[in-house]
């Protein structure tokens, strides 16, 4: 029988170990993680994670963003959002604006930013095709060499100021909203890891941050627009390896807790110890008296019962007839006076003495004499 349990044992140690190994397996695996476009903690080519982490050396607060933008706080902030993955509901829209309004910027970086805070567009063409590889733009009077850009412009309003430009129109603006600023470039692709140093794509979007960086304290990197989620999960919020431990841990607990033989759900008692040391007898049996509208003798031993405890709490003999014991009921049974007392004892007397008892009769007195009980035992 010990031989038995050792194997048992050895199977149970072998199956957590075997289970911690494929999922270890499976959780540190060195395949490539693919990365999408536009994130701030994306070192793939296609990611903005260069210009995160030069904007994390050289200013003192900057942060990514992961939750929805209704608990965006008015901090004198600058929002970065690069290449939104859906436009945010309308709603989400509202808490944007309401963010400027309290006096921040938003630095949208969108191809095509339609259908975001009433943003419309031009779509021009050019006339010549390019002699050369780069395309010029204008900044602050000055000209400067980017990747060939799309042929989509910004259509600008009355309040908006241009700060770059190049033939076909505006490439990007700074519109106020309120108390705060909208600011539109409609050339994302500046920002990536693999474009970021070529041309002069690194002036140009550091211009950008530092136009809607002025009079603000931090920097805010939104990610909540790259995620069709939206808020932040446990699986993104936690580290891999945090995760994996805890999912460990549970198989452990869970093996233990089998291995110990733990049962979980109700705890059903033996029939038997229920009928034999409940009141069941006494239910049958009262259920019997009523069936038999056996009115008179339920109540003639309710009586005889009420007058045993009369005998053992308030010394009073059971041999006496109840119309004999109004005195010591008059001394020990304060909440009555001496009226009541002398009404329940010969009405009382009166019905123990009947054949039969109606159940309203019975009712009446059962009620009576329960309340002349809890006296009693009330002291």
């Amino acid at each position: 029988m010990e031989k038995m349990k050792n194997v048992r044992r050895m199977i149970v140690w072998i199956s957590i170990l075997a289970i911690f190994l494929v999922v270890s397996y499976f959780g540190f695996s060195n395949q490539p993680r693919e990365y999408p476009a536009y994130i701030s903690s994306s070192p793939s080519p296609t990611g903005v994670k260069a210009l995160y982490t030069y904007m994390e050396n050289e200013y003192d607060d900057v942060t990514r963003w992961y939750n929805s933008p209704d608990v965006l706080q008015s901090e004198q902030s600058l929002l970065l959002m690069i290449e939104p993955f859906f436009v945010p509901m309308e709603e989400e829209m509202n808490e944007y604006v309401r963010f400027m309004e309290e006096g921040n910027t938003i630095l949208l970086f969108s191809e095509n930013p339609v259908g975001m805070f009433d943003i419309k567009v031009e779509y021009g063409y050019l006339t010549e095709p390019l002699e050369e590889e780069y395309h010029s733009v204008q900044m602050n009077e000055q000209s400067y060499q980017s990747m060939f850009l799309s042929n989509i412009r910004i259509q600008t309003e009355e309040n908006d100021e241009v700060l770059i430009t190049d033939d076909l129109g505006a490439i990007a603006i700074r519109r106020p909203i309120g108390e705060g600023h909208l600011m539109i470039v409609n050339t994302p692709h500046w920002t990536m890891n693999t474009y970021l140093l070529d041309y002069d794509h690194i002036p140009l979007v550091l211009q950008m941050i530092e136009e809607g960086y002025e009079d603000h304290e931090a920097i805010i990197f939104d990610e909540y627009i790259h995620h069709q989620g939206n808020a932040a999960t446990f699986i993104t919020v936690y580290p891999k390896w945090f995760i994996l431990f805890m999912i460990q841990g549970a198989l452990l607990a869970i093996l233990l807790l089998l291995y110990q033989g733990k049962r979980f759900g109700p705890i059903y008692q033996v029939r038997d110890e229920a009928v034999r040391f409940s009141d069941e007898g006494t239910r049958a049996l009262a259920a019997w008296y009523l069936r038999g509208s056996r009115y008179a003798d339920a109540l003639a031993m309710q009586a005889d019962y009420l007058k045993l405890l009369l005998q053992e709490k308030w010394m009073i003999s059971y041999n006496r007839e109840w119309k004999d014991i109004s005195e010591e009921l008059d001394r020990k049974w304060a909440r009555k006076s001496h009226q009541e007392i002398k009404a329940f004892l010969e009405g009382l007397h009166i019905v123990l003495g009947k054949q039969k008892v109606s159940k309203q009769e019975f009712l009446l007195w059962s009620k009576r004499l329960e309340e002349l009980r809890k006296g009693v035992e009330e002291g």
